[in-house]
């Protein structure tokens, strides 16, 4: 499905798919020209996230956004898991299968995490990565607010879990992700509604829940980033759901990096100040 991407990018890109080796497909946005940039979207979410974002950039990149597997419309496959490596690994093979060079990588939470370890197997094809709050460390969505402590909470358990992943609506999805924003003004509705439009999707429960069951091992995987040989900028936002320490901990283990803070600024960056986020990574151009 693409009617609520084109409606956005009003006739600046296409939406395909990619057929990654093992027959499953990720819906893609291509638009713009120049440079390639990946942008890889939030947990719980899909290439749209960048909507405000994208047209602000396809004058200075070939924007490539994806939605990451079973997430927004890429294939539901049955039977497959969503740990980091796998993640990763779609990642890994969307700019290798598209023969990407010379690629800024770039994403925002789980986007960031993926970006950073996607870039140590991509070492020949990413110049650099511009990660945006990155989800690596415990409880994350948890710690927006109450109501997302409980329902993200209770989706995880063994038990009940699944019920409370089913019953996601647009109103239990407005409420999680208002923990996430400073100014919630910046929560579009019709982004809103088109999370739920794809979250209808026969076993879309299960690939949420397998995500946020997930999120330990992008702390485990957090070690990795010593790895990581290109430079990278991390910005975080004043009021990310991360602490200093944990952002500390996250720059201590890089190479080569540079620090951006956004001010007044929840965990959605992309959807409360995307003239910063455009102009962060246009800079690095």
């Amino acid at each position: 499905m693409s009617t609520y991407t084109d409606a956005w990018v009003n006739g600046h890109g296409t939406v395909h798919y990619y057929t990654r080796p093992d027959g499953s497909r990720l819906r893609y946005l291509a638009a713009g020209s120049g440079p390639a940039l990946v942008l890889v979207h939030t947990i719980r979410t899909q290439l749209d996230y960048f909507h405000r974002v994208i047209p602000l950039l396809w004058d200075s990149f070939t924007v490539y956004a994806l939605d990451l597997p079973g997430m927004g419309w890429s294939d539901i496959v049955r039977g497959v898991q969503y740990e980091e490596s796998d993640l990763r690994r779609a990642v890994v093979d969307f700019v290798t299968g598209l023969d990407l060079h010379d690629v800024t990588l770039a994403g925002e939470s789980l986007g960031g995490a993926i970006s950073l370890q996607a870039s140590i197997d991509l070492k020949d094809r990413v110049a650099r990565v511009i990660a945006f709050n990155t989800y690596d460390y415990p409880s994350g969505v948890e710690r927006g607010n109450v109501f997302a402590r409980f329902i993200i909470g209770s989706v995880r358990t063994p038990v009940f879990g699944p019920v409370f992943a089913a019953l996601e609506n647009r109103w239990v999805m407005k409420g999680v992700m208002r923990g996430g924003v400073v100014d919630k003004t910046t929560l579009p509705g019709d982004f809103i509604r088109e999370l739920r439009s794809s979250g209808r999707r026969k076993g879309y429960p299960h690939v949420a829940r397998a995500v946020y069951r997930s999120l330990n091992g992008f702390v485990a995987a957090r070690e990795r980033y010593r790895d990581v040989a290109v430079p990278v900028t991390l910005v975080y936002s004043e009021q990310d759901w991360s602490r200093p320490p944990e952002r500390e901990h996250v720059a201590g283990l890089l190479a080569e990096v540079s620090r951006i803070t956004l001010p007044n600024t929840g965990h959605f960056s992309a959807l409360e100040r995307p003239n910063e986020v455009a102009r962060i990574l246009r800079r690095a151009n």
